[in-house]
């Protein structure tokens, strides 16, 4: 078995087309933003057949939205994959006198976490959604929070954003 394998790396050493092709991923914007389509389209199933009463095509529709989702999950961890070096940041510095520690949603950060020197505003390029109004998607840690600026709630958190 060991001589079919070596045989096989050989000739995929040498003949660049016979290697075998890795996983096929979603990489490009229209992919991610058809999922995202499948996701709410799911949804909206969903709530249908509820309106309707029909369970049995809500349990359905129900499990082919878990499979949108996981498909939507799949496609931002091959866009993340492949972009590694966009996920690289420099070391993050904690504001003066405060240190990093574990936070969840609803958690009321002071206004120094969300100055200015922490907001991502290039957003679009982390494939993170469009901040409301009086929100700010902010670094802290390796993590990304989504802040309201007026109180300094937590409204969303991804923790182990950033590599």
């Amino acid at each position: 078995m060991r001589k079919i394998m070596m045989a096989a790396l050989a000739a995929a050493a040498v003949v660049p087309t016979l290697a075998v092709p890795t996983v096929a991923s979603a990489q490009s914007a229209r992919e991610v933003r058809e999922s995202r389509q499948e996701v709410r389209q799911g949804q909206r199933e969903v709530r249908r057949d509820l309106r309707r009463g029909d369970y049995k095509e809500a349990r359905e529709d129900r499990r082919e939205l878990r499979e949108d989702r996981q498909e939507l999950r799949e496609d931002w961890r091959d866009y993340r994959k492949s972009h590694a070096s966009v996920f690289r940041r420099p070391a993050y510095v904690a504001p003066r006198g405060y240190s990093y520690r574990p936070v969840r949603v609803g958690y009321r950060f002071a206004p120094a976490y969300y100055g200015r020197n922490y907001w991502i505003s290039d957003y679009s390029t982390y494939r993170l959604a469009r901040p409301g109004p009086y929100q700010q998607w902010v670094r802290y840690g390796n993590d990304v929070v989504l802040v309201d600026t007026r109180s300094g709630l937590i409204v969303s958190l991804l923790a182990s954003f950033f590599l």
